[in-house]
Formats: C-alpha cells, sequence, structure tokens
C-alpha cells in the first residue's frame, strides 16, 4: 500500500526542466561578440562595392586557378613520395628504413615557407642543374616559382603524408601481417594485397584534410612569387590600395573551394565506413 501512495505522489509531482544557465550566458555573449564584428564590418571604410568588381575579376579567376592546379599536382605527387616513405619505413631493409625517417624528420622539422625559399635559391648552391653529358642548364632558368612551389609544397606534404599512412597501415591487425608471411607472400605484395587495402579506411580521412590544407598552404607560394589566388590579389592591392577589399576577395574564394573539398571529404569518409559497427 505504501508503494503505491509513493508511486502516486511521485507521478503527481511538477516536472522542472535543468535550467542551463552556463548555456545561456555563453550565447548571449557569443551573439554580442558577432554583432559587434558585423557593425565594424558595416560602419568600416570598406568599399563593398569593390569587393564585388573584384570578386571575379580576370587575375583573381587566374590565380585560383593557379592555386587549386599547384594543390592537385602538389598533393598528388606528395601522396605518392608519402606512400613510397611508409613502405620504406616498414621495410626490413635498415638503409631505406633510415633514409625513409630521416626524409620525414627533415621535411617536418623545418618550416615549409623556409623550404620554399631554399627551393627557389637553389642557384646559389648548384649554378647548373642537369645530367652530365646528356643535359644541363643554369639552374636560375629551371628553377621557376612553379617548380619551386612545387618541389616544396611535393616534398614537405610527401613527409607528413608518410606518416598517415603508416599509421593506417599500423591500425591493420598484426595477425593479417602473420597470415601473409605464413602462406610465403613476399613483402610488396602482402601490402598491396592486404595491408594497404585495410589501411584505406582510415588513411582516407586525413588525406582528405591534407589536401583542404594543401589549398590554403599554396598561399605560402606567394612568397616566391607563384601567381596563385593570394599573390594576385596583393599585386592588385598594391596598385589601387584597396587591401581589405582583396584580402576579403582572397578569403571568399579560399572558403568556397575549402566548403566544396569538405563536402566532397564527408562523402568520401562515408564510403569507407560502410560496415563499420554492424
Amino acid at each position: 500500500m505504501s508503494n503505491s501512495t509513493d508511486a502516486l505522489d511521485i507521478a503527481q509531482l511538477r516536472h522542472v526542466p535543468p535550467r542551463h544557465y552556463g548555456r545561456l550566458i555563453t550565447a548571449a555573449v557569443l551573439l554580442v561578440l558577432l554583432g559587434l564584428v558585423v557593425r565594424a564590418f558595416a560602419v568600416g571604410q570598406i568599399d563593398w562595392k569593390g569587393v564585388w568588381q573584384f570578386l571575379t575579376w580576370p587575375s583573381i579567376m587566374a590565380g585560383l586557378v593557379n592555386t587549386i592546379v599547384m594543390a592537385v599536382c602538389a598533393m598528388a605527387i606528395g601522396t605518392v613520395l608519402g606512400v613510397m616513405a611508409a613502405i620504406a619505413r616498414g621495410s626490413p631493409n635498415p638503409v631505406l628504413r633510415s633514409v625513409a625517417i630521416f626524409y620525414a624528420w627533415l621535411f617536418r622539422g623545418t618550416p615549409l615557407i623556409l623550404q620554399l625559399l631554399l627551393w627557389f635559391n637553389i642557384a646559389l648552391v648548384f649554378p647548373v642543374i642537369g645530367i652530365p653529358g646528356i643535359w644541363s642548364e643554369r639552374a636560375v632558368v629551371v628553377m621557376t616559382p612553379f617548380l619551386s612551389a612545387l618541389l616544396g609544397l611535393a616534398l614537405n606534404e610527401g613527409a607528413y603524408v608518410s606518416e598517415v599512412v603508416r599509421a593506417g597501415m599500423l591500425s591493420v591487425d598484426v595477425g593479417q601481417h602473420e597470415a601473409a608471411k605464413s602462406i610465403g607472400m613476399p613483402y610488396l605484395t602482402a601490402l598491396r594485397r592486404i595491408i594497404l587495402p585495410q589501411a584505406m579506411r582510415v588513411v582516407v580521412p586525413p588525406l582528405g584534410n591534407q589536401f583542404i590544407g594543401m589549398i590554403k598552404m599554396t598561399s605560402l607560394a606567394s612568397v616566391i612569387q607563384y601567381a596563385e589566388l593570394l599573390h594576385n590579389a596583393e599585386n592588385i592591392y598594391y596598385a589601387n590600395a584597396k587591401v581589405i577589399e582583396l584580402l576579403m576577395v582572397a578569403a571568399f574564394w579560399y572558403l568556397v573551394v575549402v566548403s566544396v573539398l569538405s563536402l566532397g571529404q564527408v562523402r568520401l569518409e562515408r564510403r569507407f565506413a560502410r560496415g563499420i559497427g554492424r
């Protein structure tokens, strides 16, 4: 009888939802800060007509194309280098393993902008580049801004991709390696048929992040005069002094490209995540 009375009393209690005062205060502060930022841009000395005018300016669009081309080429070369370095890192050959470790240490341990400047000024160390008796050319002619940026970005990216791929390979159960060895499968064959296909689920998402980062890292190539998006925007505002307007134009196109790539990355991650947890 007492149990039923207690149940009845509990049922008659008024439900009071918890009040998250911290959330309300945080939201209010963020809204105030957002309003202040919007007001600053609204009343600031910004030529909004100029922003729209330069949004599709020919040199801006050419810089956007150069940015995408550089990012795709550098990411493709960097991915190949990274896979090769990761395979060499896990190789039983001590020489290959040492070279792969040194490669990752060198290019991950120095700033990317420093690497770009070194490649652009490599003629100070090697005045002539070529193959003895077959072909040779002055380094200042060969090392154009495009090639210098491509080498710098690709080699730097390869060092980071090598760690991403190595992490994916380590995620594969050790039993898979042992099973391949037990049937006499060579190391490279086991990688190609067993290890790498299973590692793709772990490797693909961070590679997507790396590619998105590569789009933004191409802006560093402006220091060696490569005509990418930011460099072309700088050239325009050097002439007309519309600094903020041109920087906003560059920011807009970076956001557009990154947003499109982010949507593609989400779809790719879902594809490789099929069957997990079922």
